[in-house]
């Protein structure tokens, strides 16, 4: 029997946005592969996509659309009709809008698809509605803030310019598990005689990469950094040429911070050796051409802008921009080169409407005093899971005054709650167009295969509730495959240049970047912004994380084999993670008189959850890690890992703190 191969590209939320080859033979996904002629992700695909078809035909997809008819969170529905669905939603939204006024409705999404179309699907119905609206501030607001702060809109580096590096700093990155086609360029990097120091705070797998590892008391990067500073001062080690053609701010931060970080102080909180960061220090300064790549894990605590502010001031004192391969790479910013506005359309709103942070969506659902939020729309998002304070967010979720609709794949923890569940496509059932925010590529994508079941898009659905609700707009009328013409049609700027014909093809291109970018900076000032005036805080200093009072601190990380809490539908992928582990170290457990394979309970202010203890020397002492988001159904307990993490937020621009927690640890 014959097949197809179709192009289409990765949906999740991971920087590298990879380019798919989709094996398609009777409707059905028979395999997915990488595509080699993507400019950045080559062909590689990472171990949770390289059979993405198990996903996509799972005998738990969701193929129908579901009324609940027994208590919230116990997953007890029937089957209904789309039209029932819709008509449901309609009634009831309509209901609450003639009583309550259209804010007692709020949509709830993340990251569950990355598609410029699917993922900002519901921002045009919900304006025109006139519901509340989320701050969708949960991964790394923080970390884009701090860059911001002394780069401005300045682009950041090629990825692949790594490659000509000498010095490469992978810094709060499990890059094996998040970016792994970064690891490309690191790897030709020391195959011409790189080296690389990996810091975190305990050794992940990329630790494997790495010719050193310097493992960093939790929240305390910034002061690394400032101890850097002190010694490249100290010691003669700076760029003076460079410093004063492009840099502002440098004799204020000498002058007035800098001797505050000597290297035995900022041991004193990192928990480095001094020696080891004076050793930093000229390994840095005597580099022909460092590389700081930038994680996000270091922005989720309280002092997250901050740190990565400061991270960021480093590369400016060795003049390391003006280098080819030199720099630091966090986030790649490609917003500007699609109309993006044309699909969430701020046009719609007619007057502003109160909004929610997301990392506070708890505290919004339990709150009944004012107006309170009657409704919950949720989509590409499993807030039960994923969100602080997980249980004051199914606290929320319980109350029977809340109507809530979830659109989704799989009956995840949020589902179980909900009042009706719609079924949703997966990426190779919808069309979309996608950027990545880990290289400059860009793609369009296709349908590769009809929807499962009765399956039905983002874009889809609010366009059925849209006319459900009496829109008169044209705009919910089209196909998403009209939108994503019409967005190309009218970007003009960045991606004018860009073969559309290979764009509309399915292919990926690359935006070019200015042959100056590196030393012509988007700032006020026109210079990296050591010192930047518009800030309550002009210089970068050391802040301190948030803490809870407990013993350990808990490093909520990534894992390999899951990404938040998608794959957990996975039966092969959950076969090769094993058990919801806790890690801690030898040392920890033989104090607290704890085994390796025992049930332990994690526990603090906020909840208790229980896990299997891994007892591993790769995480230091008065550390504690809890790899990925499990759903609850695959938990040795009844809870998760973030019924342990708080709704505080960061220094700035409001993201989470998920990396700022502690918890105690005992016996099951």
């Amino acid at each position: 029997m014959t097949y197809e191969i179709k192009r289409s590209v990765c949906p999740y939320d991971c920087p590298d946005a990879c380019g798919l080859l989709v094996q398609v033979q009777s409707g059905n996904v028979v395999k997915v592969m990488g595509d080699p002629e993507h400019p950045f992700t080559r062909g590689t695909l990472c171990p949770k996509m390289v059979h993405y078809e198990k996903t996509v035909h799972s005998p738990l997809r969701l193929t129908q659309p579901l009324l609940r008819t027994g208590p919230k969170g116990t997953g007890d529905f029937r089957p209904i009709s789309w039209d029932e669905a819709i008509e449901r939603i309609a009634a009831n939204w309509g209901r609450l809008i003639g009583d309550y006024g259209a804010e007692a409705i709020l949509p709830c999404s993340y990251a569950g698809t990355m598609g410029i179309v699917q993922r900002n699907a519901g921002h045009p119905f919900f304006y025109r509605l006139g519901a509340s609206r989320l701050e969708r501030t949960l991964c790394s607001p923080a970390k884009e803030y701090g860059w911001k702060a002394v780069m401005g809109s300045t682009p950041a580096p090629h990825p692949d310019e790594v490659m000509a590096g000498d010095l490469v700093i992978l810094w709060g990155t499990n890059t094996l598990a998040t970016n792994i086609h970064f690891l490309h360029g690191v790897r030709e990097a020391k195959k011409r005689g790189a080296t690389v120091w990996l810091i975190d705070t305990y050794e992940t797998p990329t630790a494997g990469i790495a010719d050193r590892v310097c493992l960093v008391r939790p929240g305390s990067d910034g002061a690394l950094a400032l101890g850097i500073m002190n010694v490249l001062v100290r010691d003669g080690l700076i760029d003076e040429n460079f410093i004063s053609t492009y840099v502002q701010g440098f004799e204020e931060l000498k002058a007035g911070v800098l001797p505050g970080y000597r290297p035995e102080l900022v041991s004193s909180i990192t928990g480095i050796d001094a020696g080891t960061i004076e050793e930093m220090a000229h390994l840095y300064a005597h580099a022909r051409a460092p590389f700081i790549r930038i994680g996000s894990g270091l922005s989720r605590y309280g002092n997250g802008a901050m740190t990565v502010r400061t991270i960021t001031c480093l590369p400016a004192l060795v003049g390391a921009w003006a280098k080819p391969g030199g720099g630091a790479l966090g986030d790649i910013a490609t917003g500007s080169a699609l109309a993006v506005s044309e699909v969430t359309r701020e046009d719609f709103i007619t007057k502003p409407t109160r909004v929610i942070n997301i990392n506070r969506l708890s505290q919004a659902l339990n709150d009944l005093s004012g107006t309170p939020i009657r409704s919950l729309y949720v989509y590409h998002s499993n807030p039960a899971a994923v969100l602080p304070d997980q249980n004051k967010v199914l606290q929320g979720l319980s109350r029977e005054g809340l109507f809530t609709v979830v659109h989704e794949r799989f009956m995840t923890d949020t589902a179980r709650y909900a009042d009706i569940v719609l079924p949703a496509t997966t990426s190779l059932e919808h069309s979309d167009i996608y950027r990545a925010y880990g290289h400059y590529c860009v793609q369009r994508a296709y349908a590769a295969i009809p929807p499962v079941g009765q399956a039905r898009s983002n874009w889809d659905v609010f366009c059925l509730l849209a006319r459900a609700m009496g829109f008169a707009e044209p705009f919910f009328r089209q196909e998403a495959d009209e939108l994503i013409d019409h967005v190309l049609s009218v970007s003009k700027h960045w991606i004018a240049g860009a073969d559309f014909a290979k764009l509309q093809g399915g292919r990926p291109i690359e935006l070019s970047l200015p042959p100056d970018y590196k030393i012509v900076y988007k700032t006020p000032s026109q210079k990296i912004e050591i010192l930047n005036p518009a800030e309550a805080e002009p210089l970068p200093r050391y802040l301190e994380p948030h803490g809870d009072d407990a013993p350990f601190w808990l490093m909520t990380a990534p894992a390999l084999l899951a990404l938040n809490s998608s794959f957990n539908e996975r039966s092969d992928l959950l076969g090769k993670r094993g058990a919801m582990n806790l890690q801690m170290n030898p040392g920890d457990a033989a104090v607290k008189g704890l085994q390796d394979g025992q049930r332990v309970v994690a526990f603090n202010e906020r909840g208790e959850v229980t896990f299997v203890l891994k007892v591993t020397p790769q995480v230091p002492t008065g550390v504690v890690v809890a790899e990925g988001v499990w759903w609850s159904e695959r938990a040795p307990g009844v809870r998760t890992v973030n019924a342990l993490t708080s709704q505080r937020l960061t220094d700035k621009a409001a993201g989470s703190t998920f990396y700022d927690t502690k918890v105690d640890v005992r016996p099951e």
